[in-house]
């Protein structure tokens, strides 16, 4: 492996067996399996663990089950849908909507699994992986380091090691890539490719931008959740960024994460798409390079939304807020009246107002209807 990537990309196998005994030789870590009791014998999950002789052995053995535990005690299951849209023998970039910190990539990963296919290494923010320990789970997961950094030089240096990566794992190891549309999840249910990072996939060649994206095998992935991971957070977060840009407390990640992956979420909807690789060639390539890669976000986010699965939820939040009985049909009064009670609840914070919550729950939920069916967005944070 290239050293030049070596504080960002996963561990070598050899790397992650050695990694696994040390971490599941730490009593402070497996104390803290304790809560997997209920399903599982844990002595023989950790002795699977470390049995692995790869980084697949330690996902499949382990990591599913810890994410099967967290599916089976916070939703009503999970649908996938769309694995008939790849080829297992070629690598893809999954461009995916972000609506959850750990399981939007995690889904995917145990479809990939399921279906006999090595799964695709996942693209976290540093500042999410705190603790040496979440350092080495992340690793050891095959996941991918985007490093945070807060100067501008620096963040040009990393973006452009992280095209860099994504080209090796790609080209070089026919590894696919998982990656959030946008750093940071969608907060207000509108879900947007960032240009910038449209722009970062194609730095690390100097070729033509679109020939580059071509080749890596865009693939936009939409996951849907019945109920929004962490819905109270991202609404009280959008109602505080209205005087200004919102500044996180120590910890606040940690919550998230924690909330986003034992909150109820009732019904969750995976599904990958199709690559966009003959779409691309409909773009015109007479345009400037940026408005080319505004027209390749326009191709991501139009086959998500399409993708997206609309919940009932979604329908009464839509007809509610706009004063609409247009999707009253697919829903009873009752699901109506137990879903504004759900709000209400969820609007009770001690610094935001009730009737400003209840105004950013509603828009987390309405607006996925607004754009499946191209409605106007008449507000738009996405807030990072």
């Amino acid at each position: 492996m290239n050293d030049k990537f070596e504080h960002i990309r996963p561990y070598s196998d050899t790397e992650a067996i050695k990694a696994i005994h040390d971490l599941f030789d730490n009593q402070v870590f497996i104390k803290s399996l304790s809560f997997l009791k209920d399903l599982y014998n844990v002595q023989e999950l950790v002795k699977t663990a470390k049995e692995s002789k790869t980084i697949l052995d330690f996902q499949m053995g382990f990591s599913s089950k810890v994410y099967s535990y967290f599916i089976q005690k916070s939703s009503t299951g999970i649908h996938y849908s769309g694995i008939e849209n790849i080829d297992p023998s070629k690598a893809y970039l999954y461009i995916a909507n972000h609506r959850d910190i750990i399981l939007d990539s995690s889904s995917l990963q145990n479809y990939m699994f399921e279906n006999k296919m090595a799964g695709a290494r996942s693209a976290i923010g540093d500042n999410l992986v705190t603790s040496p320990i979440f350092v080495e789970l992340a690793r050891i997961n095959n996941m991918m380091l985007v490093l945070r950094s807060s100067t501008i030089h620096e963040k040009i240096a990393n973006l452009h090691l992280l095209s860099e990566y994504i080209h090796h794992s790609i080209f070089e190891e026919n590894q696919s890539v998982w990656i959030a549309q946008r750093s940071g999840r969608t907060k207000d249910g509108c879900d947007l490719t960032q240009q910038g990072l449209i722009k970062m996939f194609a730095m690390a060649q100097k070729e033509d931008s679109l020939e580059t994206l071509k080749s890596l095998n865009i693939t936009p992935v939409t996951i849907s959740y019945e109920y929004e991971s962490c819905d109270q957070l991202k609404a009280r977060e959008l109602a505080l960024s209205e005087n200004g840009e919102y500044v996180k407390k120590p910890g606040e990640d940690f919550k998230s994460i924690v909330q986003g992956v034992l909150g109820y979420k009732g019904e969750i909807r995976l599904h990958i798409g199709n690559p966009i690789n003959e779409k691309l060639n409909t773009i015109d390539r007479s345009l400037n390079n940026n408005d080319q890669l505004y027209a390749v976000c326009k191709l991501v986010d139009q086959q998500i939304y399409q993708d997206y699965h609309l919940f009932k939820n979604n329908y009464i939040a839509f007809d509610f807020q706009e004063n609409s009985k247009e999707f009253e049909h697919l829903y009873t009064k009752k699901e109506k009246t137990d879903f504004l009670s759900y709000l209400a609840k969820q609007a009770k914070v001690e610094d935001v107002s009730e009737e400003k919550m209840m105004h950013y729950l509603l828009l987390i939920y309405s607006n996925p209807v607004r754009t499946k069916f191209g409605k106007p967005i008449t507000e738009n944070f996405n807030i990072e």
